[in-house]
């Protein structure tokens, strides 16, 4: 890797994101350092992880990794995905709900992600050993009892497969303990922006069976409160003159949600050697309303008649076996995810602007020929099944050579149901066998992939190390079903494209059956020195993928895998005794090919091997023990992610993307969207004893700069950037031996984070009513727990 060519392509504002910092850390550090009395010299906390599938110092794993502990979840009060990710410099995610979020790490987002039958995941999330990624959305599971949340930025393709190009993110539950009883629980209730009222009530006991076997049991209960107002709104469709009123639905703060759900663990101890972990997990989400508002109405309101809601229940069963042959560690995870999604959702944006831009509303009436109602609102039900199995194979460490072997397989089924109603349409019109029902989608997709992985280390001599790993993979994708309008609607798509009477979810017909497989390689090879004791410095090449698929208009070729190349150079160090530790990493990733996915004819996701991008960024981390009582932790990203190619939008008849064309819909140099060029957080905690109490100050500031809305150029100027935020949280309790009570005011200055921009249909058709989710209020709360 060329460093100096690297450097060069930062422009000017980037390289002032990178200096700025760095000199406002030596500014703030050095008179804190000179000013500490000798004799309260703190040491920070040392952390474990399992990021390398092997339990490490967080300090000597060669990775660009943050670790939020135990400790630091329950300080930052963080409950849900939101919550952490806004902690995690390295992860940027748009989200439309609760439970729907697309993750990104290192800006490695081209936008458009999370259709059905549309691209997976390129960060991939896990629950423990097992993984939990599924296409439209990460779980979204609450963080309670919680040991650790690790986020792995970069290719981690090698150890953790397909669906972590860009980085992994992993979320470690407390395991059962044998050794002693243990029990605790909270109750907390918070007031929304002086309005709306939430709760959360969670508890767990760990129970020891034997001197070999324990369980536990965690248990959770959550309401948040709702922000956004459904107000009143009328609207005439232009080519029927009929007026709506949408008085019936209009409702203040209706955007609530509601989690509840439990853990089940046993730990048995079957000899010195072999231990089985078997567990349960379970959640139920059910939401109300939207959580996104009309800028054109203003924030935090919105105007629709439909109902919208979701119910998001899934169960997770894992199972874990360790144990030792000869000198060996042997681990079995293996697990199985059932996931269902009843969902509602107003369309009449939709039918409004297709109505009033194209007359659209001419082919909406009833059995009468007279004109109705064109409003659209969509029933969904989504049907995820997930199975994994891993086996792998580790040699003692500490050994001058070391490797860890292991072989993967993991099947993913999703069975997606989608109407498009509208109220007392035409018989002739509706897709037949579905009454008032415009367009239907009823499919079932199958992702599979198994693969063969490995990785060696080599220690050269007492100070360096190299490492060269590999993942030998194959992955197939089918897409079956069927889509579309009945036969009088449309001669070209649905009912009309038909080629079997075979039927799917109920569906007519089938108009869509197509596979596609792949099989290739990836490597990782890193070199690692470790100055001293406390100082380690490495470099790193990796790679990463992520599997290609099937476009469900079947005249387009199926998409093929993207990959993402990783040139690394890293540091963990320990300095002032351990008082302080400061981390980072400078990258460059070249991404070829990557997917894109955007809305075609008929208002169709397609998916196309678009182009050519590179992201060269700076990752920096810090922790530093001031004094006895007085911390602070910092994090910062800078990114710069842009395309190195012209995108036009098509692709040859190999499927590669043409790069010469006369009108490009993305130019060389032009941003990726989602990700800003700098996010960064600060935490500062001051602790002391008052009343015989020990207690607590805390600050938390967090932000995040602008970032762009779409990759393509028109449908960027029509939404406009998200703009840049800051958020600050803050806290103050007081602990004994007893109890715990702590009060938090969240978003302590009431700003509005724009976390996604989006339009209900095509942008050049929909984008002048842009939807944005935003996230909670200002929300102040209070705390009370206790542990046995």
């Amino acid at each position: 890797m060329n460093f100096s060519n690297t450097t060069n392509t930062y422009n000017k504002r980037t390289r002032q994101y990178i200096t700025m910092p760095l000199a406002m850390t030596i500014f703030t550090l050095s008179p804190l350092a000179m000013a500490i009395d000798e004799a309260k010299r703190p040491a920070l906390e040392e952390v474990m992880v399992t990021a390398q599938k092997r339990s490490q110092n967080l300090q000597d794993v060669p990775i660009s990794i943050n670790a939020l502990g135990t400790e630091t979840l329950k300080r930052l009060n963080i409950t849900d995905f939101d919550d952490f990710a806004k902690m995690l410099p390295s992860v940027s995610y748009t989200s439309i709900s609760p439970g729907f979020a697309q993750v990104y790490m290192r800006g490695v987002a081209s936008g458009g992600d999370g259709n059905h039958s549309g691209s997976q995941p390129s960060v991939g999330m896990y629950l423990d050993e097992q993984p939990i990624t599924t296409i439209q959305g990460a779980l979204d599971i609450h963080i309670y009892d919680v040991a650790r949340v690790e986020a792995l930025a970069g290719p981690q393709g090698t150890l953790y497969g397909a669906s972590s190009q860009a980085g992994t993110i992993r979320i470690i539950t407390n395991k059962p303990d044998v050794t002693e009883f243990s029990a605790g629980y909270a109750i907390e209730g918070n007031r929304v922006d002086n309005d709306d009222t939430g709760h959360v009530l969670e508890g767990f006991v760990n129970i020891p069976l034997s001197d070999k076997a324990a369980v536990r049991i965690v248990a959770w209960d959550k309401h948040d409160a709702g922000f956004i107002d459904n107000v009143r709104s009328t609207r005439v469709y232009p080519t029927s003159g009929i007026a709506i009123d949408n008085s019936s639905a209009i409702e203040d703060n209706y955007n609530t949600a509601d989690t509840t759900g439990a853990r089940l663990a046993l730990k048995i101890d079957l000899n010195d050697n072999w231990t089985v972990t078997p567990a349960v997990m379970t959640q139920k989400q059910d939401t109300e309303g939207t959580f996104a508002y009309d800028d054109t109405i203003g924030v935090d309101k919105i105007a629709h008649s439909a109902k919208e809601s979701t119910e998001d229940e899934w169960t997770q069963a894992a199972l874990t076996v360790e144990g030792v042959i000869g000198n060996f560690d042997l681990v079995y995870a293996g697990s199985y995810l059932d996931r269902e999604v009843d969902s509602e959702l107003d369309y009449q944006d939709y039918a409004f602007w297709y109505d009033s831009l194209y007359g659209y509303g001419v082919y909406f009436y009833d059995n009468a020929s007279d004109y109705i109602d064109p409003s659209q609102y969509i029933q969904g039900n989504d049907g995820y099944q997930k199975e994994s199995h891993e086996l792998r194979l580790s040699s003692p460490q500490e050994d001058k050579l070391s490797y860890v072997v292991g072989l993967f397989w993991q099947e993913q089924k999703h069975d997606i149901t989608q109407r498009y109603i509208v109220d007392d349409l035409a018989d002739i019109n509706e897709v037949p066998g579905w009454e008032d029902t415009i367009w239907l989608t009823s499919q079932s997709r199958t992702d599979k992939d198994k693969a063969i992985f490995g990785e060696v280390s080599y220690a050269i001599n007492d100070k360096l190390t190299a490492t060269a790993g590999a993942r030998f993979f194959e992955s197939d994708n089918s897409l079956r079903g069927f889509f579309g309008y009945a036969e009088n609607f449309s001669s070209r798509t649905g009912v009309a494209a038909c080629f079997s009477d075979e039927s799917v979810g109920g569906a007519p017909c089938l108009n869509l059956d197509k596979k596609t497989d792949e099989s290739d390689n990836i490597k990782r090879f890193n070199l690692t020195y470790q100055i001293d004791d406390d100082k380690m410095i490495y470099g790193t090449f990796s790679e990463g993928y992520r599997p290609g698929g099937i476009n469900r208009r079947g005249t387009l070729p199926p998409y093929v895998s993207d990959f993402l190349t990783n040139y690394e150079f890293g540091w963990k160090t320990t300095w002032m005794d351990s008082r302080l530790k400061f981390n980072g990493a400078i990258f460059k990733e070249e991404w070829d090919d990557f997917q894109f996915s955007f809305l075609g004819a008929n208002g169709l996701t397609e998916i196309k091997n678009a182009n050519q991008a590179e992201i060269i960024g700076l990752e920096m981390d810090a922790e530093f023990a001031a004094t006895n009582n007085f911390t602070l932790t910092a994090g910062i990203a800078f990114y710069d992610a842009q395309l190195t190619d012209v995108y036009c939008g098509t692709t040859d008849a190999q499927g590669n993307p043409i790069t010469n064309c006369a009108v490009p819909q993305a130019e060389d140099g032009d941003q990726l969207p989602i990700t800003a060029e700098v996010k960064g957080n600060l935490t500062a905690r001051y602790t002391f004893v008052a009343g015989g109490f020990d207690s607590h100050l805390q600050a938390a500031v967090v932000y995040e700069g602008e970032r762009e809305s779409d990759l393509l150029k028109v449908e960027s100027e029509i939404l406009g950037p998200m703009d840049s935020y800051t958020i600050t949280d803050l806290s103050a309790g007081i602990k004994n031996e007893n109890f715990a009570v702590e009060l938090y005011i969240k978003n302590a200055f009431d700003e509005r984070a724009e976390l996604s921009k989006y339009s209900q249909c095509a942008t050049t058709t929909c984008g002048a009513q842009a939807l944005i989710t935003t996230n909670q209020p200002r929300t102040i709360g209070i705390r009370f727990s206790q542990e046995f």
